[in-house]
């Protein structure tokens, strides 16, 4: 398109094509206008969020029920339900005709509405309980499902299955989009995850058994099957599983103007982009220009005169712990995933990070209680089965510790004390090692922690838990010296200085040790400073008193 032809579409689409110094003033001009309507102006309460907040959404709920309860008084016509839109509307949010549901803010899920949901659902009033569900959020609905029994859950889905959002499907717990899946059937689900983006789809159909996964793949369409068959090659957890098919990739030798025009007229575009990758002939990325610098420039520029060569390529199959790290290293928005030859395959965006940032974080803090996310949504044996393996690596290391005391038996008799102050040790033992154990596990999860700084850290942890040991010391000893005798405060102190010290070091050698044999520190930390301090508190503190106290 050249100059003349650019002209003329702005004057058909009423632009002027006034100078730019003219065009200037007049933006000023027309922004400092806007400003001062804005500021004299009330807003219109309609042009406030697209979702209302959680007191609109109660308050929109008390109003459709007080003009259920007028229309029942009245004797209105049975089955007919008060519109959501004028209940809205009487609760401060937005009205809309009959038949325009598509215009209503959304509600957000909130306890009442939840109730509302499955009392509808209990009293088989299955249109209303419809309405409702329509208006919330993708996410929102989502949780709602996971709420629901499952005898709701189906009654519902059957209820919006015309209208099934797809987007709630990423949103689903494991163990409730399974249902879901039962319940909608292969056919419904495959034309589902057919409009998803193809991260979210291979998400949601990796895990499935094989004779559920083709028979959701065979109701994808021909092209569509085709890259999510070539995703599911790529190993788990890799950016080839993480990484989007679609993007916008043109050559190097376009124009700035042929490239809008080609995002214009182009139906298959992503929904949501940020960067477009310039590739070479054999479609090997070489170049990022972001939507920004693009419309910055103007439409004769060429692309290879404004694209940054410098950017992160992924390959296929690296860790999505090391996709996160990059992404976060270097600030990227996204980033291209490429094959062992070099050529683009999709891009990893930066919403797909922060999920795995989340879920990574997530899955250590629950398996450092032995649990799992899906705890929630599983069976009583189940969830039962997945927590006894746990339970029984704990009992062993109480084992150990009993075995510890049971050697000091003789000593606990004659000193009943000792059986009282003998857990303060150990506890004080076990809660400054996870101190240090915290710190160290999230150093190495963020790799600040090297070789080169491995020695440094152990000392200062060493050297922390020496001094606070010395501080507490000073402190039960008074106490314990108070309480019993002095000779017995002068034993717990020592033996304070002694398991402080080595939950301190044991607090960061156990995670460093870990890391370097490739076994997650998050998960099996605990376990051995556990058992470590336990030990070493007992065996301090009785053997101590064994020695000087009888």
């Amino acid at each position: 398109m050249n100059e003349t032809d650019q002209k003329r579409d702005e004057q058909q689409a009423g632009h002027s094509a006034a100078p730019e110094a003219e065009a200037a003033a007049m933006a000023e001009t027309m922004t400092a206008a806007v400003t001062a309507e804005e500021a004299v102006q009330p807003r219109d309460p309609v042009d406030g969020p697209s979702t209302l907040s959680a007191e609109a959404t109660d308050a929109a709920l008390e109003a459709e029920e007080a003009l259920e309860a007028l229309s029942e008084e009245e004797g209105e016509a049975a089955g007919e339900e008060p519109g959501l839109a004028q209940a809205g509307a009487d609760a401060g949010g937005t009205a809309a005709p009959a038949g325009e549901s598509e215009t209503l803010k959304r509600f957000v899920l909130t306890p009442k509405l939840e109730r509302k949901v499955a009392k509808a659902i209990d009293e088989e009033k299955l249109k209303k309980a419809g309405k409702l569900a329509r208006r919330l959020h993708a996410a929102d609905l989502a949780d709602l499902l996971e709420r629901l029994s499952y005898e709701q859950r189906a009654i519902l889905l059957e209820v919006l299955r015309e209208s099934f959002d797809p987007e709630v499907l990423p949103y689903l717990d494991d163990n409730v989009r399974d249902d879901v899946i039962e319940i909608l059937g292969p056919e419904a689900v495959g034309r589902a995850i057919a409009e998803l983006d193809s991260d979210d789809a291979i998400a949601i159909i990796e895990d499935m058994a094989d004779a559920e996964k083709q028979a959701i793949l065979d109701a994808v369409e021909p092209t569509d099957r085709a890259l999510l068959e070539e995703g599911l090659t790529f190993p788990e957890y890799s950016a080839g599983r993480l990484m989007q098919r679609e993007l916008v990739a043109v050559p190097s030798h376009w124009t700035v103007g042929q490239t809008i025009d080609f995002m214009r007229t182009n139906p298959n575009l992503p929904d949501d982009f940020y960067e477009i990758f310039v590739v070479d002939p054999r479609f090997r990325p070489i170049g990022l220009v972001s939507l920004g610098k693009l419309l910055h420039n103007k439409r004769p520029m060429r692309l290879r005169e404004i694209m940054s060569g410098d950017f992160v390529r992924l390959q296929a199959d690296t860790p999505q712990d090391e996709v996160a790290y990059l992404f976060r290293q270097y600030g990227l928005v996204s980033a291209p995933v490429v094959n062992e030859s070099g050529r683009l395959l999709g891009r990893v965006t930066v919403d797909d990070v922060v999920d795995i940032v989340d879920e990574e974080a997530e899955e250590d803090i629950l398996r450092l209680g032995g649990v799992s996310e899906s705890d929630l949504q599983s069976s009583v044996l189940e969830t039962t089965k997945q927590r006894f393996l746990w339970l029984l690596i704990n009992l062993g290391t109480a084992i150990l510790a009993s075995g510890v005391i049971a050697i000091f038996e003789a000593t606990i008799a004659q000193v009943v004390a000792l059986a009282v102050l003998m857990p303060i040790v150990a506890s004080m033992g076990g809660n400054a090692g996870t101190q240090t154990v915290t710190v160290v596990v999230r150093a190495l999860a963020m790799r600040d922690l090297s070789r080169s700084n491995a020695l440094r850290v152990i000392w200062k942890e060493a050297a922390v838990g020496l001094l606070n040991g010395m501080l507490f010391a000073v402190l039960i000893g008074a106490i314990a010296g108070f309480w019993f005798e002095p000779m017995i405060g002068g034993v717990i102190a020592a033996a304070m200085v002694i398991n402080m010290l080595i939950a301190g070091l044991f607090g960061a050698l156990i995670p460093i040790t870990l890391e370097r044999m490739k076994i997650d520190p998050a998960v099996a930390s605990s376990v051995f400073l556990t058992t470590v301090t336990d030990v070493i508190g007992f065996f301090a503190f009785l053997g101590l008193a064994a020695a000087f106290v009888l």
